[in-house]
């Protein structure tokens, strides 16, 4: 029996080639690859997400996690979830949703900065510390956030508040945290979170998908604080039903948005959720906007996305 040559080679490059493409973080203790994981629960993993150059000399990297768990995991800022050098420390997540979370933070350095590894470390209960660095130059890791895409998908503009200054690419920007408007908040009384936001593509209007404008997805989230928050839906909030018939099979498919979720009618609109802080202290309240209806974008392309940050303080 003759075995073909070519699929031994297919095979062999296969096995090399697995393990590399699913490593997000490396063990600091022995520079191992990620292993099993302790009887405690899953470890965290920090994830680089890619680099981009910004028109005025700095590099951005941005990060994101995966939370293999079923519920929420909090690690709070300090000697478990830390960014080196320094001075770049703070901004990151600590407070990390089950399942995956695509881009929840930047690291933005000056130009005279970029040849110098940015290293985010998390650990998670007994499990040892993993690490992942903010590199530049790869040219597999460069993200396009600020070039428009195929059919002129970009990133929406976003401010805080019913009028608040707008911003954009690259990302928002994590170290512009903004402050709630209506600072302090009380433990246990809901607060109206607000954001405006507008879409900036210009599509080919003779495109029958682009006819009407695309709606901006928006996401309300927990990014720091030491107690926990619970959303609830604002009553100006339409909650979309599924548009197809049972028999059709995109039927069950469908899924209704979570009560942190909401949709702005294009081009331009506000998002309204209100949130309620179980404990006094400062947090940090992530707000994503996408237009991931369009063609040319999500979270798997890394596009097109904006996030903006609130700072609430709660006594």
């Amino acid at each position: 029996m003759r075995v073909n040559s070519k699929f031994i080679a297919v095979a062999v490059l296969g096995l090399f080639v697995f393990p590399v493409i699913n490593t997000y973080a490396q063990s600091v203790d022995n520079g191992r690859f990620l292993s099993l994981a302790p009887p405690g629960g899953l470890p965290i993993i920090p994830v680089l997400e890619g680099w981009i150059s910004n028109p005025d000399g700095t590099i951005s990297y941005s990060f994101g996690i995966i939370n293999r768990n079923d519920e929420p995991v909090d690690i709070p800022l300090g000697e478990n979830n830390y960014i080196e050098p320094a001075q770049y420390d703070g901004v990151q997540s600590t407070h990390f949703p089950a399942g995956r979370s695509t881009g929840t933070f930047t690291v933005t350095v000056p130009s005279e900065d970029q040849d110098i590894d940015i290293w985010w470390y998390l650990k998670t209960g007994e499990s040892e510390v993993l690490k992942v660095p903010g590199r530049f130059g790869s040219s597999a890791y460069e993200l396009d956030f600020i070039l428009p895409r195929p059919q002129g998908g970009l990133q929406p503009r976003v401010g805080v508040g019913e009028d608040g200054q707008q911003r954009g690419a690259p990302y928002g920007l994590t170290g512009n945290i903004q402050d709630y408007p209506r600072n302090p908040a009380q433990v246990g009384i809901p607060v109206e979170l607000i954001i405006n936001a507008t879409d900036p593509a210009e599509r080919d209007a003779d495109d029958p998908r682009f006819q009407e404008a695309i709606a901006m997805g928006v996401t309300f989230a927990k990014h720091q604080g030491p107690g926990d928050v619970e959303f609830t839906r604002h009553p100006d909030t339409e909650i979309p039903e599924n548009p197809y018939a049972e028999d059709n099979p995109r039927f069950r498919f469908f899924r209704a948005p979570e009560v942190n979720q909401l949709q702005i009618e294009g081009p331009a609109g506000v998002g309204r959720v209100y949130a309620t802080f179980s404990e006094p202290g400062e947090y940090v309240i992530l707000s994503k906007v996408d237009v991931h209806r369009g063609p040319d974008s999500s979270d798997g392309d890394q596009c097109c996305w904006t996030n903006v940050w609130q700072r609430v303080v709660v006594e």
